[in-house]
């Protein structure tokens, strides 16, 4: 699923070192990586995003939802082979998922455009992806993550929502509600997202534990937003998460009803064709 090679092994054999791009002084990978940033009206805070780029990235798609300020034009002149995609919905999971369709890279990294998070950590979420996950989920509560930009409500919310999830689901997480991620192109296949608002991060942290993909967790520092105001409303925005829980565990349980039938009907299957 993965190729690594260290810079010795590429000496050593010059004919795959044009395969191979350099992400580190001990690591280069042959993947592709694109960066997905979904903005609106952020034409102040690209230039802090894009300078913490890495400039190994294959590519970077930002998804402008209708701004009305000049955030395309930033985004081009600061990376001029950005690749624009308009938004045609609304809210950040229609523009994520618009993101994701228009990438090219075989792994894929969630970036928010408010200049709250370090694009110097890319490192470690491609390291663990090549290093055998499917899925590197960001974390602000792991050991070495932190925030700026949360308050105590907040961060109540979001531990109870994460203790719902991991005593429904089975998972393991200390951060639920977190944008930084990325994740190998072929995971969308298994996940499947369907939902608009704020609440894709939680749906997606759901689906792929429920398709028994390998997460591993990635300390991260979230740091305040240096410009604008955030769209996000902590009640508003955590009843849609809590709703968002609801429902796949609803499905779980539809599923579970299902199984014992679906050797039977696979048998009858099998004698009809």
């Amino acid at each position: 699923m993965s190729s690594v090679l260290q810079p010795a092994a590429a000496e050593q054999h010059p004919p795959l070192a044009g395969k191979y791009r350099p992400v580190s002084s001990h690591l280069a990978i042959a993947p592709p990586v694109s960066v997905v940033i979904p903005a609106m009206n952020e034409a102040e805070n690209l230039p802090y995003v894009f300078k913490s780029l890495p400039d190994w990235i294959h590519e970077v798609v930002l998804v402008d939802g209708n701004s009305t300020d000049n955030t395309v034009q930033v985004a081009r002149e600061l990376w001029p082979e950005v690749k624009v995609v308009e938004q045609r919905g609304k809210g950040k999971g229609d523009a994520l998922i618009t993101g994701f369709q228009a990438c090219t890279g075989d792994i894929i990294v969630m970036v928010d455009a408010d200049g709250s998070a370090d694009g110097g950590e890319i490192l470690s979420y491609v390291s663990a992806l090549v290093s055998g996950a499917d899925f590197a989920k960001g974390s602000r509560f792991a050991n070495g993550g932190g925030t700026d930009d949360m308050t105590f409500i907040r961060k109540m919310g979001n531990w109870a929502l994460c203790t719902v999830v991991n005593r429904k689901f089975g998972a393991r997480y200390t951060d639920l509600c977190y944008g930084y991620n990325a994740f190998w192109r072929h995971c969308l296949d298994k996940i499947d997202l369907d939902c608009t608002g704020f609440e894709v991060e939680t749906l997606m942290n759901i689906r792929v534990v429920k398709a028994g993909l390998k997460v591993q967790e990635i300390p991260s520092h979230e740091y305040l937003r240096i410009h604008g105001v955030s769209n996000l409303r902590a009640v508003r925005d955590g009843l849609r998460v809590l709703r968002v829980i609801l429902q796949e565990r609803s499905n779980r349980r539809a599923l579970r009803r299902r199984s014992p039938q679906s050797p039977m009907l696979d048998a009858m299957r099998g004698e009809v064709s």
